[in-house]
């Protein structure tokens, strides 16, 4: 009992941790913005709504896309450490926003999220393919193929963006920054929450299909087809958020793995504080890069890097120390 209390008020303190970082990420920035300009000042109410609003929501909309595809990736391939960054579908999103901008310059955004998440789902299935066709599935063997199949793909990318001119734009969306993030260019993120409410529809399929096949046809649950939607989820969230603020990596991985050990393996009680957690974890990411070298910026995806690789490293050791046990 006492640690189940524990656990509610861990995770109510990281409610309110998170809506006081909402509250943050609207106030700080390079342009002054207070409670009382609000109000006074037509200027800061225009800055207000034309940046920091929809910057924070793409902070936020980014943060729910990676954390419930994380979540969704470890269940349909029963691996802890699946995420779009170890799995290659973020790489591969990169290569069809690539592809889109050297068939068609000049193409609305929409038209390159769609390339992109079309990409990002050849990507995925590839990956799966190879992932059924593996003799070890160890929790340690997944996630380094994947790494291997996003780092040809990202080698491939690198060399086309070369040949074509376009490592600016390249290296622009491997920053993963929300720097220039403004009204009317984050509206396609909106997508993002059909895709949480959809998976936590579908949250009892996702936990069964994660049994296996055998088990998950056994229970009445059409694997292949949870599978495939648990694909498209996947990608077009993965392609959008690339398309909009680009590469966000380890969030997706650390996240669910951080619930489950919270609050267990419920993947229908877990999902909205995977969201609430990613959420917070990115943001404070982001604030951290606003304030630690104003009035430059570091971009979130630097720090959600050097953050997500060491928390990545002790979930391995915690999971090595388990198994000895």
């Amino acid at each position: 009992m006492t640690s189940l209390t524990t656990r509610r008020a861990l995770l109510t303190a990281t409610a309110v941790g998170t809506g006081a970082l909402v509250v943050a990420s609207l106030l700080i920035g390079g342009y002054d913005i207070t409670l009382v300009g609000l109000v006074t000042d037509p200027a800061q109410w225009e800055m207000f709504l034309i940046s920091r609003v929809p910057r924070t929501l793409a902070l936020i909309f980014a943060a729910v896309a990676m954390s419930i595809s994380g979540v969704i990736m470890q269940m349909i391939t029963q691996n802890k450490f699946v995420e779009p960054t170890t799995a290659g579908t973020a790489q591969w999103s990169g290569l069809g926003m690539l592809v889109g901008l050297i068939l068609f310059p000049s193409a609305p955004p929409l038209l390159k999220m769609l390339i992109a998440c079309v990409f990002a789902f050849i990507g995925t299935a590839i990956f799966l393919g190879v992932l059924r066709r593996l003799a070890s599935r160890s929790s340690l063997i997944v996630p380094l193929v994947g790494i291997m199949l996003g780092a040809v793909v990202g080698a491939g990318t690198t060399y086309l963006a070369n040949s074509f001119n376009l490592l600016q734009a390249l290296t622009a969306w491997r920053s993963g920054g929300f720097s220039n993030v403004v009204r009317g260019f984050y509206e396609p993120l909106w997508v993002v929450a059909i895709i949480a409410v959809l998976a936590f529809l579908v949250a009892d399929r996702l936990t069964v299909a994660g049994l296996g096949k055998d088990l998950a046809t056994n229970a009445g649950v059409n694997y292949d087809r949870v599978v495939l939607l648990g694909v498209m989820m996947v990608a077009v969230a993965t392609g959008v958020t690339t398309v909009v603020v680009g590469f966000i990596p380890f969030l997706g991985l650390v996240v669910p793995n951080l619930v489950s050990m919270l609050m267990g393996d419920d993947l229908r009680k877990n999902m909205p504080w995977v969201a609430v957690i990613g959420t917070g974890l990115l943001l404070a990411c982001d604030l951290v890069g606003r304030t630690v070298v104003a009035p430059m910026e570091i971009p979130a995806s630097v720090i959600m890097g050097a953050v997500g690789a060491a928390l990545f490293i002790g979930l391995v050791l915690r999971q090595r120390k388990v198994a000895h046990v």
